[in-house]
């Protein structure tokens, strides 16, 4: 839906297309729209985006925005994240009303996923 003056979509750079598209949906069940080989889009997934292909990546570090996901059971996710090639850069540690860790996907994106249990 679009909503006026809202957060709509959000597109990253990412320097393996196809290892970036198989991470999210064999961790998050993401199915992917292909716009030639150097964009590909996803949608239904709380905020609709895409993937273009180039070197950089996002880190919050560097001054990227971090988008959070949310888990009922962040072990769980976090398994998912690892066996999938995803990176652990900052393990499970409490905040302000829950808990949360950090991950880079296969093109060095960096995402969160934060968990109130």
């Amino acid at each position: 839906m679009n909503l006026h003056e809202k957060l709509n979509y959000v597109e990253f750079s990412a320097n393996n297309l196809t290892a970036t598209q198989q991470f999210f949906s064999t961790v998050f069940d993401w199915t992917f729209t292909h716009y030639g080989p150097e964009y590909t889009a996803f949608d239904y997934q709380g905020l609709e985006g895409g993937f273009y292909l180039g070197n950089a990546s996002s880190s919050p570090e560097r001054g990227g925005a971090l988008l959070v996901f949310y888990s009922e059971d962040l072990r769980r996710t976090q398994v998912k994240i690892e066996a999938a090639g995803g990176v652990i850069v900052k393990a499970i540690f409490d905040f302000p009303g829950g808990r949360r860790f950090h991950f880079c996907e296969p093109s060095g994106n960096e995402f969160a996923v934060w968990s109130d249990n």
